[in-house]
């Protein structure tokens, strides 16, 4: 695991806390927070994959022009 999935997977943890503390505390901004940092996380290892993936192809079309 890169430091960027360990990045990922603890702001969905630290979202999913935050929104946990936020509804059993009646605590809006808390519970709004975690929303954001839950899928804040997730988008942000969606495009992390597309970028490298994205990457990987554009490697592989300069090696075949080459």
């Amino acid at each position: 695991m890169s430091w960027k999935d360990i990045v990922c997977v603890v702001l969905v943890i630290l979202g999913i806390v935050l929104f946990l503390y936020g509804s059993n505390a009646y605590y809006a901004v808390a519970g709004y927070a975690g929303i954001g940092l839950f899928t804040g996380g997730i988008v942000l290892y969606a495009v992390l994959q597309v970028y490298k993936a994205v990457l990987k192809n554009s490697e592989k079309l300069e090696a075949v022009k080459a």
